[in-house]
């Protein structure tokens, strides 16, 4: 499966946002978005380009697939997928990406940053009901418990992580204790904290 290695900075000067997309040095002053609050790649013109409707859309596509570690075809199916959904596009596209496994390691945390997160999904330390589970893209659904393998529970990343851990979302629920979280329930839009307007994506597939 082809994966993005450059420099995950670089996506968040592209957006001109912060994505959270290296963990807590992006809340430190070693951001690059503090130091270069500016697109990356050469300057010959100061003149920013004229923003056109195509290009909020694709900027806000692009966004949500930087957000979520998801490339391009991948994020295709996933929006057909939700298309095909009774239920409205949008939010149903966020549902899908909120419950892939390894934004909810990243949910519960136990990794500081969605990739790492998806490092620690595919080296195994983590189970599904039990049951070994060691794909990323992997959908988990409400009720399930998600644990950290017996093995894995002295690994320091996990337990930093822990430490430093965010407002855990309403929908999901973490024991500390016991290294182990579950699904209450599937989120609703509002409950989901990912500062996009998924309806521009809508637009733009819709043209």
């Amino acid at each position: 499966m082809a994966v993005y290695h450059g420099p995950r900075c670089r996506q968040c000067r592209r957006e001109g946002v912060k994505l959270m997309l290296k963990g807590e040095r992006c809340k430190s002053e070693n951001c690059a978005l503090e130091r270069r609050p500016f697109p990356p790649g050469m300057r010959v013109s100061k003149r920013r380009r004229s923003s056109t409707e195509y290009n909020t859309q694709l900027r806000e596509k692009q966004k949500i697939r930087r957000i979520y570690g998801v490339l391009e075809k991948q994020f295709a199916l996933y929006f057909g997928a939700a298309a095909k959904s009774s239920e409205v596009t949008g939010e149903k596209l966020l549902q899908i990406l909120e419950l892939r496994f390894d934004n909810i390691i990243y949910r519960l945390g136990f990794a500081p940053s969605r990739s790492s997160a998806r490092q620690l999904v595919l080296h195994n330390h983590f189970r599904v009901n039990g049951k070994k589970v060691n794909v990323p893209s992997y959908l988990v659904k409400a009720g399930d418990i998600i644990s950290v393998k017996e093995k894995s529970k002295n690994l320091e990343l996990i337990h930093s992580a822990l430490k430093n851990v965010r407002d855990i979302p309403e929908w999901l629920s973490v024991d500390k204790v016991k290294l182990e979280g579950s699904i209450i329930r599937v989120p609703e839009r509002a409950a989901i904290p990912t500062n996009v307007q998924e309806q521009l994506v809508v637009e733009l597939y819709s043209r």
